[in-house]
């Protein structure tokens, strides 16, 4: 039986306005936010603990929701006062947020650490070209973009429901890495750099620098091997996605 709100002030469309509005909220009460029928259908499909859904199209068809799910009808108005876009897609799903705390051991296989990742467009995508690629884990470090913040979540087209994404410490990052015999590396343009193809990527980790200041130096430091994407000579850089992309790319082909 579907529960009707019409109210933007009624208790559950003010609490999920601020898990919209508020990292601290979405892990205090550990649970975020998706939106459309695409990204509510991996949820699903992936067991994302879907908790509540919000409806706005009485006709859009839902996928089996666990039993227990809350599923309330909103008016459109409503739900765009949730949303965090101007054309909501009719549907909106509170899920359980995962533990962001790396596990004590990691299993051998292909890492990336992102250093400071600042926006959530960019760390989605890596998010999802890791996942197509059949990386093992992403390990974020200093203060990258929230991966669970609902820009995020979209940009990744469904691989946050499939990919682990931890938050931690670069030096407890290095540490599992260490553990688990996987070298780490890093895109450098420093002495001694060698070209990406020179390396054995098939089991190592990879550290991806932020948009605005690249590798911080700490990182640069823990690094076994630096190394540089081949380019034309007048470029000095890629963007921290399609560097991301072209790394992981990389790392498959030698696993392939």
């Amino acid at each position: 039986m579907r529960e009707q709100i019409t109210s933007r002030h009624n208790a559950l469309i003010v609490r999920l306005r601020k898990l919209s509005a508020s990292r601290a909220r979405r892990r205090e009460e550990g649970v975020f936010l998706c939106e459309g029928p695409k990204l509510v259908g991996e949820a699903v499909k992936w067991g994302a603990g879907v908790e509540t859904l919000l409806v706005s199209r009485p006709d859009l068809a839902l996928p089996d929701l666990p039993a227990g799910t809350r599923v309330v009808e909103v008016p459109e108005d409503v739900l765009r006062s949730v949303s965090d876009v101007e054309t909501p897609q009719g549907v909106l799903a509170v899920c359980a947020l995962p533990d962001l705390r790396p596990p004590q051991a990691l299993r051998p296989g292909r890492y990336l650490i992102l250093d400071g990742i600042q926006d959530p467009g960019n760390l989605g995508t890596i998010w999802r070209t890791a996942d197509a690629f059949g990386a093992s884990g992403l390990l974020l470090v200093h203060n990258c973009a929230d991966p669970f913040i609902a820009k995020t979540v979209r940009a990744t087209m469904g691989a946050a429901f499939r990919l682990p994404v931890w938050e931690t410490t670069l030096e407890e990052a290095a540490r599992l890495l260490e553990q688990a015999g996987v070298p780490l590396y890093t895109t450098s343009l420093g002495p001694g750099t060698v070209d990406i193809r020179a390396l054995d990527l098939t089991r190592a980790a990879v550290v991806i620098g932020s948009e605005g200041r690249g590798v911080s130096p700490e990182a640069l430091a823990l690094c076994r091997q630096t190394f540089r994407i081949p380019m034309e000579s007048r470029c000095e850089s890629l963007n921290a996605a399609v560097a991301a992309a072209v790394t992981l790319w990389e790392m498959a082909r030698q696993d392939g």
